[in-house]
């Protein structure tokens, strides 16, 4: 199965078939997390449409951060 990972600091989504430890190769090592988007749909998106996936997903990352629960 292959899955998709996003970094936290950059944005970059990367897709890995057997490993759960990914790391950025862009931000020096930085761990990245596992993403909710299948990658069916994702290989069904345009280069604008993966961008604006990774920006809505770093915003929402973001304010989760600095909200207070």
């Amino acid at each position: 199965m292959i899955r998709l990972f996003i970094c936290p600091e950059c944005g970059w989504i990367r897709t890995v078939s057997r490993k759960s430890d990914v790391e950025c190769f862009k931000c020096e090592n930085v761990q990245m997390v596992p993403s909710r988007l299948e990658y069916a749909a994702y290989i069904r998106m345009s280069e604008q449409e993966r961008r604006d996936y990774a920006d809505s997903w770093m915003y929402i990352h973001n304010c989760s951060e600095s909200s207070p629960l």
